[in-house]
């Protein structure tokens, strides 16, 4: 066993942790970019992830998300301890371990704690974040912003129209996406935006359930942001219809949201693109041309 100064998760876990013991460490699977295990102690469990290539910025982009998201008391998340830098190079996150259920939950008790997140998690900076985090291993820039439809055109789809055509040389998504952003604001017509605190990556891998079958929602990519783009991911989400009617119970649904639904996908379709190639970006080119007709771009 390493001294407790060489390794800064157990230092943490026996003195701030509040444990005198370590009696297991098990790997946890699913996760595709960092490492995972649980540790056992005489004080509980803890989670813990460590990346032996990344600095802490992206373990303290995620440790703040989940706390401004546990501070909101609405819908179960892991409650975030300790980031910090590991000796040997990359970095590690400690949090609350949950023991998850054997199901994703009820989707209406879903859909409802996730509105009251909502409606809780308020900033009166604008739309944007204190730091800049990662969807997943790409950049996610979070600049304070006061118009939200020029947050979304600069920070959400420029960045990942450029992306596209730095990384691919994609000139044809960048000009035609360029074309939607300038013309997209006629969808957001006759609505009040508010910042709303977003979980920002919400699909199917990361939203569980406890051992009480109550929500859990991991792995954030928090930003204040319109709340309809927390919906972005709903193509691999699998929400249904008693998840939207409970949110809309809680967060009134307002004119014009099936009319942007796509354009908030299209944010994760070209994320897509860019960390996982081309089978991405039919799918892309298709709502940004559907856009430019309804229109008239």
């Amino acid at each position: 066993m390493a001294s407790m100064s060489e390794d800064p998760i157990r230092e943490w876990i026996l003195t701030e942790g509040g444990s005198t013991r370590i009696t297991k460490i098990t790997p946890v699977g699913g996760g595709c970019i960092n490492f995972a295990s649980r540790y056992d102690t005489d004080a509980g469990p803890f989670f813990v992830k460590t990346n032996r290539r990344i600095g802490p910025e992206m373990f303290e982009g995620e440790a703040l998300g989940l706390g401004a998201m546990y501070a909101t008391k609405s819908i179960r998340v892991p409650r975030p301890f300790k980031v910090g830098a590991l000796p040997s190079g990359g970095s590690y996150i400690i949090m609350e371990f949950i023991e998850f259920g054997a199901s994703r939950g009820d989707q209406s008790v879903l859909g409802r704690k996730l509105a009251e997140m909502h409606r809780a998690g308020k900033s009166e900076k604008g739309f944007g974040f204190d730091v800049n985090n990662t969807i997943g291993s790409t950049p996610q820039q979070n600049t304070w912003t006061s118009d939200w439809i020029e947050f979304f055109a600069e920070h959400r789809l420029g960045y990942q129209l450029k992306l596209a055509q730095r990384q691919y040389g994609d000139s044809s998504i960048y000009e035609k996406g360029l074309r939607l952003i300038k013309n997209m604001g006629p969808l957001f017509e006759d609505i009040v935006i508010e910042p709303c605190l977003l979980h920002g990556d919400l699909w199917s891998g990361n939203i569980s359930s406890n051992k009480n079958g109550e929500p859990v929602i991991l792995d954030p990519a928090c930003y204040y942001g319109h709340n309809e783009a927390e919906f972005g991911m709903s193509w691999c989400a699998g929400f249904g219809g008693s998840f939207y009617s409970s949110y809309f119970e809680v967060m009134p649904k307002q004119p014009g949201f099936e009319k942007r639904r796509d354009l908030y996908m299209l944010y994760h379709y070209l994320n897509h693109y860019n960390l996982f190639g081309s089978g991405y970006r039919s799918s892309s080119m298709s709502i940004i041309d559907d856009y430019l007709r309804m229109l008239k771009a």
